[in-house]
């Protein structure tokens, strides 16, 4: 789960800095749900695990999203401003500082805004902004894979320390019982006067 947590930070990093409101709050609560996972895991607390496997299938779900927005399938378009909940023009932090890209703002024209984005020129870039980003979202996914496999793989070890510790103490509990039965005492038993008797005839033949 650690370079899961790592992961998601580093792309919190680059979410803040291309002002993107959505993902920055998918990557604030991917990363305390994986804290909450890693204090469930040292602390023998499954139902935090559990809580962990169930945000990795959203998080897988949220991804792959994010890979159709970019990519442009099923009619999402990469150029809205839904990563930013509408609320700006902000668009990917790679977009204009890729590898490779060259960024160069171009003089204002007398209709528009200097922060439009199209009066930004970005050339040169080696990989488009759109495939750094599919690319963050896949070893997003490979990551909450491994994640959600190992997560599975520890509560099933849970369960089992678990049964084993309620049989252990169901045989404590009844030798505990065992143990502190009252024993009553035994009376003794009354010789009769006939075998003492007979004792001193013996021992005087």
């Amino acid at each position: 789960m650690k370079p899961e947590s790592l992961s998601a930070l580093e792309r919190q990093i680059f979410d803040f800095l291309g002002f993107q409101w959505a993902p920055i709050l998918g990557n604030f609560l991917h990363i305390i749900v994986v804290i909450l996972g890693l204090f469930g895991t040292i602390q023998y607390r499954p139902r935090y695990i559990v809580v962990y496997t169930v945000w990795t299938a959203l998080w897988v779900t949220w991804n792959v999203f994010i890979i159709c927005f970019y990519l442009e399938v099923g009619g999402l378009s990469k150029d809205t401003d839904l990563m930013t909940f509408n609320i700006s023009v902000h668009r990917s932090w790679w977009r204009e500082h890729g590898p490779g890209c060259v960024r160069r703002v171009l003089p204002p024209s007398a209709h528009g805004m200097m922060d439009d984005y199209t009066y930004v020129s970005v050339t040169g870039c080696m990989v488009d902004f759109q495939y750094l980003e599919v690319i963050h979202s896949a070893v997003q996914i490979l990551l909450s894979l491994v994640g959600f496999v190992y997560a599975c793989y520890v509560i099933s070890i849970f369960m089992e320390e678990e049964d084993t510790f309620n049989f252990i103490g169901g045989l404590d509990t009844h030798s505990y019982y065992q143990d502190h039965v009252e024993l009553k005492p035994v009376k003794p038993v009354e010789i009769s006067n006939d075998i003492d008797s007979e004792m001193r005839l013996l021992n005087l033949s």
